[in-house]
């Protein structure tokens, strides 16, 4: 059961889940913290990407027309280079699909690696090396984070250079063919012994403005590249969505938060760990959250827009 990966589906905007669906057994499963598989959709079909204790990165694959999961091939092209297990997916509105991670590849150091992939292949691309620390490594227990919009790519890692663990961004848009040169996010840094071992979130507005989330010395701050960081909170775990008014999700000892950037308000939804939020075509947000070994999920509204959320609700 704990190497089994299922998938449930809402045709509702998140009112209600389909029962869970098996996508695939992956032995050794890697999962804990911010591991585990990842989950993508476009128009037409939907990807699960998993890694295995070895450092490998298995994926499957469901054509929506047809319902069935299918499993697709390797992700990674040299063996055992996913060891730490962190990455992220995304995919575009034309059925390409990417994906993230830390790569140890030639050096046993962790380094910035994509993939990318058509809905109907079953290969994914060469693996490519997007950045490499000149100070011999990116931060190694950090998620990378992707996000994809029409040729748009943007990626967001945590760099370790002369002791600083900060972030930074790169910004491709050819479809991921050519990247800008990676920017540091905020002015302030943060100098540290050991991995922080929290990946932040990255989104794109309906301007194709980025927009970033993450932990600093457990402090929650929310950047734009070139802008000076604001503080939201304390904490860690955090992610951030939306569309034209983003929000911001985060840890903050049990209780998990929320607060729209554009209302002064902070929510406590529930407790548990590793929120994860997306906004849904009705412009509401779904939040998902772990607790005691199970799913819940709550639809929650913008309290400057409109006032009022659903119940909680299990998985």
């Amino acid at each position: 059961m704990d190497d089994e990966i299922f998938c449930a589906t809402s045709t509702d905007n998140g009112l209600t889940f389909s029962e869970p669906e098996l996508v695939g057994t992956v032995p050794d499963l890697l999962t804990g913290m911010a591991m585990g598989p990842q989950v993508a959709s476009s128009a037409n079909y939907t990807v699960v990407t998993a890694i295995d204790k070895k450092g490998n990165i298995h994926s499957y694959s469901l054509k929506h027309a047809d319902g069935k999961w299918v499993k697709a091939a390797a992700v990674n092209d040299v063996p055992g280079v996913a060891a730490e297990g962190l990455m992220s997916i995304a995919s575009d509105a034309n059925d390409t699909f990417y994906a993230l991670w830390l790569d140890v590849r030639n050096n046993k150091k962790n380094k910035i690696v994509l993939a990318s992939k058509s809905g109907p292949a079953a290969a994914w691309s060469a693996n490519r090396v997007i950045y490499e620390s000149p100070d011999s490594t990116v931060c190694e227990c950090c998620k990378p984070t992707i996000v994809v919009k029409d040729k748009q790519v943007n990626l967001m890692f945590r760099n370790w250079l002369q002791g600083s663990r900060d972030f930074y961004v790169t910004s491709s848009s050819d479809g991921g063919k050519t990247f800008s040169e990676p920017v540091k996010l905020g002015q302030g840094t943060w100098k540290v012994e050991g991995c922080p071992m929290d990946g932040g979130g990255l989104m794109l507005d309906e301007s194709n403005q980025v927009h970033t989330a993450w932990q600093r010395d457990g402090h929650i701050y929310y950047a734009q590249p070139g802008k000076t960081e604001v503080e939201v909170g304390e904490g860690r775990n955090c992610r951030i969505s939306g569309g034209e008014y983003p929000v911001i999700a985060w840890k903050d000892d049990k209780a998990l938060k929320v607060k729209f950037l554009n209302s002064e308000n902070i929510q406590t939804i529930g407790e548990g760990s590793y929120i994860e939020t997306m906004e849904m075509p009705d412009k509401t947000t779904l939040c998902v959250w772990e607790n005691d070994k199970k799913l819940y999920y709550k639809k929650i509204s913008n309290p400057a827009l409109t006032v009022g959320t659903e119940a909680a609700a299990a998985l």
